[in-house]
């Protein structure tokens, strides 16, 4: 089958869970299939990178502003571009997988494949489905109205959808959506070779760690770390804290480790290779990781592959709770606020070897359902058509 797999980001160009799902998609599935990689442009000369086709059919800009948010004219041009390739080669594929994210490469797509009449159904991942408060804080009332409006139509173009939470299906289901709708529960894509060498190896001696990886926007909180590794630290003296990834908030992270004056113990590494993210939560005494909106959280399920518990915030958005089994493999905290969230640090840091060992086991036990490739059979069904399971 030829299959069109929409995205306007390309991992590891930008890096965040939708990237290396789109990514590890691809690359799993081009020995089955025909695959055709539809993205922004994200590289220099030097090409993208990939083992298969990949094209550009929109330039390289910035998605985000200087606050965090993203910008609204890279979606449109990159949804344009979606819509001149379809209308030019729709009638070529067999499916056209899109992020549902930004919406205007969904509208383009659908909008194609219908003035073509082509054969390819057009199935949406949903990993996020935002609300209508959300949205109004996002972009403001007007703004964040209209985004809902949007959103609404959306979720009723696809031919087929996937969700990767309880959270996106129910409220896809409750905004409207017609089509058949599957829940993936699996993205996990790690090297089981690489893997084991990280649980079993010796890692370097540190004083205890506290990790933190993702990029540095808005809605993922790093700013409220160090104060809250300030409070952890009356429990765990030595305690030390490790940020990877770089983002416009990345200097009101500076200003909070100034201000609680953990220069010495908080470091902020900026973006990194993978192995290196890997490497890091392997020796790792928790991941912390208070973000406000997730919708799957990817790096809360690699920590655990490595025995790395996480300390999570309870939230309407965030889906990286579900991820998280209280006591077992971390904890799910009511706020960000630095004593909540710092006495989860030290508890995580306090369960030492005992929580490791169990939270590798909640890995283990559910490795089958946390695995890309579970999912990528109910994705190649949906490729051919199959009825939908739920």
């Amino acid at each position: 089958m030829r299959i069109a797999i929409v995205y306007d980001c390309l991992f590891p160009n930008t890096v965040g869970g939708a990237e290396r799902w789109y990514r590890n998609l691809a690359e799993r599935l081009e020995g089955e299939h025909e695959i055709v990689y539809l993205t922004r442009r994200q590289w220099d000369e030097e090409g993208p990178g990939t083992s298969f086709p990949t094209i550009a059919v929109s330039g390289g800009r910035e998605l985000y502003t200087a606050s965090g948010r993203r910008r609204i004219w890279p979606p449109i041009r990159f949804g344009f571009g979606v819509f001149r390739h379809l209308l030019r080669h729709g009638r070529r594929y067999d499916a056209v997988h899109a992020a549902s994210f930004p919406y205007f490469s969904l509208l383009g797509a659908w909008l194609a494949l219908r003035l073509t009449r082509s054969r390819a159904g057009l199935i949406a991942d949903w990993h996020e489905i935002w609300s209508r408060t959300y949205w109004r804080s996002y972009l403001g009332p007007v703004g964040g109205a209209i985004a809902h409006w949007i959103q609404g139509i959306c979720l009723r173009l696809p031919d087929r959808s996937f969700t990767f939470s309880r959270l996106a299906e129910e409220r896809a289901k409750e905004l409207g959506h017609r089509a058949p709708i599957t829940r993936l529960t699996g993205e996990y894509a790690g090297d089981e070779a690489e893997r084991k060498a990280l649980v079993s190896g010796e890692n370097e001696e540190r004083p205890p760690t506290a990790v933190a990886a993702g990029r540095q926007i808005p809605e993922k909180r790093v700013p409220s770390i160090p104060p809250a590794i300030a409070e952890a630290s009356h429990r765990v003296g030595e305690l030390r804290c490790v940020i990877l990834g770089d983002g416009p908030e990345a200097e009101a992270t500076r200003d909070a480790v100034r201000r609680t004056g953990l220069e010495g113990r908080v470091e902020l590494r900026g973006k990194v290779p993978h192995h290196e993210v890997m490497r890091e939560l392997a020796s790792a005494a928790c991941l912390v990781h208070p973000s406000r909106r997730e919708g799957y959280g990817m790096v809360v399920v690699e920590a655990a592959s490595v025995g790395t518990p996480t300390v999570v915030v309870l939230g309407p958005d965030n889906a990286a709770t579900d991820l998280v089994e209280e006591g077992v493999n971390g904890f799910v905290v009511a706020s960000d606020e630095p004593e909540v969230l710092g006495a989860a640090i030290a508890d995580a840091v306090e369960g030492g070897e005992p929580l490791r060992a169990s939270t590798l086991e909640w890995f283990e036990r559910n490795r089958e359902a946390l695995s890309i490739e579970g999912s990528l059979a109910r994705v190649e069904d949906a490729y051919r058509g199959d009825p939908a399971e739920g």
